[in-house]
């Protein structure tokens, strides 16, 4: 199984944090947050694991270059775009990549590592499957889902919110077919004239509307945090030092 990490992104929104170092190399508990991707991917199985990069692509490269699992292969592909462009692009980049069942991890979304064992232990039900979590109230910046059962009606920070009925936690897993029909749409929008502005899941929120092929998988009760504001900072903190005292 690949994974491909999307970690192009400086991390505006943290600054000054972030002035000189990306937002994947923010450290959490003695660990780049980067490595503790890498590493809960690697303890699900994953073996190939592609990392998108962007700002400061160097040091992301030399953070790689140090991580050492036995069995696994960790590697880089850039985007030079990533100043002008959105994780579209990044993932447009990328499809070179994206050739049979590949993972898709958003670059600022620590996890803990049974959210992906759980992911790949479940048989692929649908061709995309979108992993997501539910609470009693969401906020602008989430990325909201509409679902139907299993099914995934539709994705956005837009979504009205008598409609919504969980989150994406930006995971999701595709299939050869699901991996073909995201390449395709992925092409088509970068061809358009907002496509550099395009978030990725605005793609699969296509898919899921017009092709009805795009399944959700619940990870409720299991930890994770989205890495966007200094809050989120000191959850991501406090959580992977739990997780450093239960060995993980």
């Amino acid at each position: 199984m690949k994974a491909i990490i999307l970690s192009a992104g400086q991390g505006r929104r943290l600054l000054p944090l972030t002035a000189e170092t990306p937002k994947c190399l923010i450290p959490f508990a003695g660990r780049p947050l980067v490595e503790w991707q890498v590493r809960a991917l690697a303890e699900a199985g994953v073996t190939d694991i592609v990392v998108v990069t962007g700002f400061e692509a160097g040091k992301v490269e030399a953070a790689l270059e140090a991580i050492r699992l036995p069995g696994v292969t960790v590697r880089a592909t850039h985007n030079p775009f990533f100043e002008l462009a959105d994780n579209l692009a990044s993932c447009w980049i990328a499809r070179h990549e994206m050739k049979g069942p590949f993972l898709i991890l958003n670059g600022d979304t620590l996890i803990e590592p049974e959210i992906a064992r759980r992911v790949l232990a479940d048989p692929a039900t649908a061709p995309i499957t979108v992993t997501i979590d539910r609470k009693a109230e969401y906020d602008t910046d989430d990325m909201k889902v509409r679902t139907e059962g299993d099914r995934l009606l539709a994705i956005g920070k837009t979504l009205p919110n008598d409609l919504v009925t969980g989150e994406s936690i930006g995971f999701l897993r595709f299939t050869e077919e699901g991996c073909r029909a995201f390449v395709s749409e992925i092409e088509r929008l970068m061809r358009s004239e907002e496509g550099l502005k395009r978030w990725y899941l605005s793609a699969i929120d296509g898919i899921a509307r017009y092709h009805s092929n795009v399944g959700v998988r619940s990870i409720e009760g299991l930890e994770w945090s989205e890495l966007d504001f200094p809050a989120d900072l000191d959850r991501g903190v406090a959580m992977t030092e739990g997780w450093v005292k239960r060995g993980l």
